[in-house]
């Protein structure tokens, strides 16, 4: 199992030569980029950001004298999926961390369907596409791994971010569905399932945060959990939030996030007036 290549250069004989990280422009994508570097991995790197991508393999390759291989890509769009799928073929990769996700807020029936479907394309049909190509390469291989993000909303419905949740839950059973099955084949697979995260993601969702932990925690300790665990709750607030919400029943945890969610959906709002 992983927790027997702490070291760099075993380390990249399990999960190596190469990483594929997506969302790997900024937040935990990006400091999940950052980490595997540091353990002596060549990354390939995606997202839609050009330019922030290029800065980060140039920071990398500089600081970590790795390979880096950029690829600026839509991951909401089938083809290009499909395309990067292809692209990454001639990588010799042992390691899928997939970060790129993003969310909606707000009352389900006042949101636009445009995004909550495009949602579901990131969140849901390009994990599902990447993870179950990948899958077919590391068992051939014989090793691997893969990271899935799952959130603590996973776990239960949340109003005012029903889709998004959705999509969590999603994610969160096939990392735990599909991990006893790789596990015969040497694949190693991990959900991580965060707290609110100190990133551009409230922004874009509509949320504004309280608390929130940092990314780097995040990807930090989701990688030193790849091979010892199903899911990883990495952080102080994801083991305090999760653990108190555990023996509650499933109705009570989702009156609980209800009130949360709306909270941090008109605050957001009051701040933009």
């Amino acid at each position: 199992m992983a927790t027997e290549h702490s070291s760099g250069a075993m380390w990249r004989d399990r999960f190596g030569p190469w990483a594929l990280v997506t969302g790997a422009s900024d937040g935990i994508g990006q400091e999940m980029a950052r980490e595997l570097a540091r353990r002596g991995l060549n990354l390939v790197l995606v997202a839609r950001r050009e330019d922030r991508l290029t800065s980060l393999a140039v920071e990398l390759e500089g600081k970590h004298k790795i390979d880096c291989r950029v690829i600026a890509t839509d991951l909401g769009e089938r083809a290009a999926v499909e395309a990067l799928l292809v692209e990454t073929e001639p990588f010799d990769i042992g390691l899928l961390a997939a970060c790129a996700s993003f969310g909606t807020a707000g009352l389900f029936v006042d949101l636009p369907l445009a995004s909550e479907i495009d949602m579901l394309e990131v969140n849901c049909s390009a994990v599902l596409s990447m993870t179950h190509t990948m899958a077919r390469r590391f068992v051939r291989r014989g090793q691997g791994g893969i990271i899935l993000m799952s959130s603590i909303v996973a776990f239960q419905g949340v109003p005012y971010a029903a889709t998004y949740a959705a999509t969590k839950a999603f994610v969160q059973t096939l990392a735990e569905s599909i991990r006893p099955e790789l596990a015969l084949a040497g694949v190693d697979v991990i959900a991580s399932a965060p707290a609110p995260v100190a990133t551009g993601f409230a922004a874009r969702s509509g949320l504004a945060m309280g608390k929130a932990e940092e990314p780097g925690v995040v990807a930090r300790q989701t990688i030193a959990s790849l091979g010892r665990k199903t899911t990883v709750r990495p952080g102080l607030l994801a083991k305090f939030l999760i653990g108190s919400l555990a023996t509650l029943p499933r109705f009570a945890r989702t009156r609980i996030m209800s009130g949360i969610m709306q909270g941090m959906v008109r605050k957001h709002a009051a701040l933009q007036k």
